[in-house]
């Protein structure tokens, strides 16, 4: 039997999914509980902690966690972690929850979707988390804006989820960090590169995978499919566009398309260690990073997330980054390239802004073929149709 070629972090891939008798046990308590309603960034973080996405948390942070996080980028056991995972609730909600009882965790619709084991209330200290995980206080920035709106009180305590959140979309995407394990395994795949996306892939997106398949047996094509900014392309159209690029461009059994359900926090850096720490609990060897990544307006300097992989122990990390430059077209070269690779002057290179992009597609014009796939474009444009 082919042995797993990564540990997930900590050691351990957690799992806080009850079945059988203690699942129906505890549904049947849960119903004479005082319940608290989820967010769906909650709703999402609970999921990611229950499959073991989020190892090796088994629940929401608590306040030792919650502070060390912010104040050092590990948890209070001195594994690397950069992103608080944190349950709010309001003042008036906290003063009905006692430490060590149970509390129901309900979604909008009053389906209760786990137990929360109250282990600690504290408080939410928003501006600190603000300034310490995105670098600013600012609520222009859409990380720090979900941050004002959450609760004062955090409540941290492991969690035991009795009904997974449904979804109807992407199901044969849907892989759990135990499923994508296995397919490498079966695959006989050792070394396998993660790649993260919230946006249709281009072709410098595509020329990094590219490079980056060149020295592993695979790649797994993740994109993000939870909550996002309002502005980002819809996760339907982007998995269209995805499917298309694969079955056309890449070798199909060096590749592997899957969704990560976890919402977008924007935080630049601090996120690209925690993309890369949830890809190494999927079970990958390797985390593309490329330009800005998971940056959102001026936030952040365009290597920033690169830089910050140099303040840990590689060791501790456990997965290994493949940092990339920006890429482009180059016409003297007559090829994508790089920064690292092309000694051509801009002007012989393709590029276009995202806003170009955009005036293009909603005009119906394709974008020229060294910056996008047709058939990706094509998708986009009947997307755009009547987009003002």
């Amino acid at each position: 039997m082919l042995q797993e070629t990564i540990e997930p972090h900590g050691g351990r891939l957690i799992n806080r999914i009850l079945e059988g008798k203690e699942r129906e046990d505890l549904k049947e308590k849960a119903a004479g509980l005082k319940a608290v309603t989820l967010t769906d960034r909650e709703i999402s973080d609970l999921n990611m902690i229950a499959i073991g996405a989020f190892s090796p948390l088994e629940g929401f942070m608590g306040e030792d966690d919650y502070n060390s996080v912010m104040d050092n980028m590990k948890l209070s056991n001195g594994l690397p972690w950069t992103i608080p995972i944190t349950l709010s609730v309001t003042e008036d909600e906290a003063g009905a929850l006692n430490e060590g009882n149970d509390i129901a965790l309900t979604d909008g619709g009053g389906t209760i979707l786990a137990i929360l084991h109250l282990a600690e209330k504290f408080k939410h200290n928003k501006e600190k988390e603000a300034l310490q995980v995105y670098g600013t206080s600012e609520d222009k920035h859409p990380g720090v804006k979900k941050i004002y709106e959450m609760g004062s009180l955090l409540l941290g305590g492991k969690v035991s989820v009795v009904n997974r959140p449904a979804h109807n979309d992407f199901l044969e995407q849907r892989l759990d960090p135990a499923e994508t394990r296995k397919i490498f395994k079966e695959k006989g795949w050792k070394r396998i590169v993660g790649f993260q996306t919230r946006n249709p892939i281009h072709r410098a997106h595509e020329y990094i995978q590219k490079c980056a398949l060149e020295t592993v047996d695979g790649i797994m094509v993740h994109p993000l499919v939870g909550e996002t900014k309002a502005d980002d392309i819809p996760a339907e159209i982007r998995m269209r566009c995805y499917k298309a690029l694969l079955e056309n461009y890449y070798p199909k059994d060096r590749t592997l398309l899957a969704v990560l359900p976890a919402a977008m926090r924007y935080a630049g850096p601090k996120e690209a260690i925690f993309h890369a720490l949830m890809r190494k609990n999927y079970g990958c060897t390797h985390f593309i990073v490329g330009r800005d990544h998971a940056g959102v307006g001026n936030y952040y300097g365009t290597f920033d997330a690169h830089y910050i992989f140099d303040e840990f122990d590689p060791k501790e990390i456990g997965i290994t980054p493949m940092f990339f430059d920006y890429t482009f077209f180059c016409k003297r070269c007559g090829s994508m390239a790089s920064y690292k690779t092309c000694p051509h002057d801009a002007s012989e290179h393709i590029t276009l802004s995202g806003t170009k992009v955009r005036e293009m597609l909603r005009a119906g014009k394709m974008p020229p073929p060294e910056f996008s796939r047709p058939e990706v474009a094509q998708i986009l444009i009947e997307a755009m149709k009547g987009d003002t």
